[in-house]
């Protein structure tokens, strides 16, 4: 009895997915949170040796039994697997997440939270509430401020910006009905085109005022107001109690969370997810791991990072996240750059004052800049497209991924 004992209790650590248990005395007992897909079958009752294994390897200790044939298994070894690694991620995200939260809010969790959010207000705001006067000048009528998508290099601003939507939301497959989250949604125009083009229900958030402002006016000069919501909101904030999302899509938001906080928002970014749910993460990526340019840091982006190809990969399996496709638009950016810039430099003489001559100058050097930055691969800019967990009802093919 105090075998068994033993047994049931390493076992109840894999509570995730669903199997069964049949003991060598017949008892059968079921474990998880899900309905048994499979049975592990004791064919005779394991020595003392086995069950002291079992307790600190579950995984080694099973395989090994099978192999001596003391278990057997019925049904699907698939079943079996996915189980297996489904305990052993859950294990492997739950101590990368216990560690993150000591090292970011030890002792002072509430207050420190308080003050990483108070601060990344103060940096969206010092780039993004400019005003809507002054991007509405030189940026396309969509108002996207991202990497567009050109088909052609003669194709205007405002329909690679459209490409880009187009091209994003083709990724994850959408159905009517599905719930759709931004992350960073700007003026609005992705989740506003998600729900004419999909019939999606969709929700759009930002730190900005002015882009909520804008973003709201146009969503509800459209009729749209009953599909989609945009929420003055921190990322951070959004209650997964409440809000739980077909899919999730990113773009150009991963850069400003700081090197220090990618766990955590890729963490959020599970917690709001659905179980094999698509998410769309689009943002610049540095060819070396370094740190954001002095420059950069004081003037235009204060608090961002922006992280490595390498990087960033290496966070998803911490957080369930598989990698589906990666596609670089770095040559994407550097044309969107050329047109801002050129759309900047014809409209700079008819800007307010407010926007003085060293403004003028450092957004000159800014936007050329960086078109160089991209056009000589010092940096990129990568869509990742991940599922929450294994997702093995998608497309055989990539065919989905491109515009046909």
């Amino acid at each position: 009895m105090l075998k068994k004992a033993a047994l049931k209790a390493a076992l109840s650590h894999w509570n995730k997915g669903g199997f069964s248990v049949r003991f060598w005395d017949g008892e059968e007992k079921s474990y998880g949170t899900e309905p048994p897909k499979f049975t592990i079958i004791f064919s005779r009752e394991p020595n003392l040796k086995d069950v002291k294994n079992i307790s600190s390897d579950l995984i080694l200790t099973l395989g090994e039994a099978y192999m001596d044939g003391s278990i057997d298994f019925e049904g699907s070894i698939d079943d079996v697997i996915a189980v297996m690694f489904q305990n052993q991620e859950h294990d492997i995200k739950k101590h990368a997440i216990d560690d993150l939260r000591k090292k970011l809010f030890a002792g002072i969790e509430e207050q420190k939270k308080e003050k990483i959010e108070e601060q990344e207000k103060k940096n969206i705001h010092s780039h993004y509430d400019i005003g809507n006067d002054f991007y509405s000048e030189w940026l396309d009528e969509t108002m996207s401020y991202s990497c567009a998508y050109f088909k052609h290099t003669t194709d205007t601003l405002k329909d690679a910006q459209l490409n880009k939507i187009d091209h994003s939301l083709q990724k994850l497959l959408l159905k009517k009905d599905e719930t759709l989250l931004d992350i960073g949604c700007g003026w609005g125009w992705l989740v506003i085109r998600a729900a004419q083009k999909y019939g999606v229900k969709a929700t759009g958030i930002t730190l900005s005022e002015e882009q909520y402002i804008g973003a709201t006016e146009r969503i509800k000069k459209l009729g749209l107001s009953d599909r989609v919501e945009i929420l003055l909101l921190n990322y951070m904030d959004l209650d997964p109690k409440k809000y739980q999302f077909d899919k999730i899509v990113s773009i150009g938001m991963f850069e400003h969370v700081g090197k220090e906080f990618l766990p955590l928002y890729l963490h959020k970014v599970n917690t709001l997810l659905k179980k094999q749910g698509l998410f769309l993460l689009h943002s610049i990526m540095g060819f070396t791991e370094a740190p954001t340019n002095s420059w950069m840091k004081k003037y235009i982006f204060p608090g961002g990072y922006v992280p490595t190809v390498h990087e960033t990969v290496g966070y998803f399996p911490d957080f369930n996240f598989y990698l589906l496709h990666l596609e670089s638009l770095r040559r994407h950016y550097a044309l969107t750059l050329d047109e801002w810039y050129k759309r900047f430099m014809a409209c700079r003489d008819i800007l307010p004052e407010k926007y003085d001559e060293k403004f003028k100058r450092m957004w000159r050097l800014y936007l050329s800049g960086c078109a160089a930055a991209f056009r000589t691969g010092n940096i990129d800019v990568v869509q990742f497209l991940l599922s929450k967990g294994v997702n093995n009802t998608l497309p055989m093919t990539n065919k989905y991924m491109y515009e046909e």
